[in-house]
């Protein structure tokens, strides 16, 4: 959206865009996030049989297979977390129509999201919160900051 808002003052195409990026982003952490916890699985599947004694069966037991990780769990995660935050900048932008301001009110509200992240981040992974708002809230800024200039750049060329 930021991108977007960078070179096009137009709200429907700043919330279309916002739009597909939530659904391109969903899909493509859910994908990676997939891939991932798979290979995961797998590495942890081949060792567990490894580790075992070569009469035992070969296929690994319902109460060994529990511990495993869950790539369907993690992917669906993952797009549920990705969209949860994709909806912030959508509702902000959807019902200001100056562009100055609505491109504020994204920031901000982007940030206050952000800081919630890293708050539920650091509680949940039991580390320092402010570190992790930190971290979080600065990442962010530096994708906002990013998109909006190289989308500015890329705009004022002509092509």
């Amino acid at each position: 959206m930021m991108g977007v808002g960078a070179v096009k003052h137009d709200i429907t195409a700043m919330v279309l865009a916002g739009f597909a990026g939530l659904v391109a982003g969903a899909c493509s952490m859910a994908i990676g996030e997939f891939v991932s916890v798979y290979t995961q699985y797998d590495i942890e599947k081949a060792q567990i049989k490894r580790e075992r004694e070569p009469n035992e069966e070969e296929e690994v037991a319902d109460h060994e297979r529990e511990k495993l990780p869950n790539p369907f769990q993690a992917a669906a995660a993952s797009a549920v977390a990705f969209s949860v935050g994709g909806v912030v900048p959508m509702l902000a932008a959807l019902f200001i129509r100056n562009h100055k301001v609505r491109m504020g009110v994204v920031a901000v509200a982007v940030s206050l999201a952000l800081l919630v992240f890293g708050i539920f981040g650091a509680i949940l992974g039991r580390t320092p919160v402010t570190r992790s708002c930190l971290r979080v809230l600065i990442g962010g800024w530096m994708a906002m900051a990013i998109t909006f200039g190289f989308t500015k750049l890329l705009g004022s060329v002509s092509l």
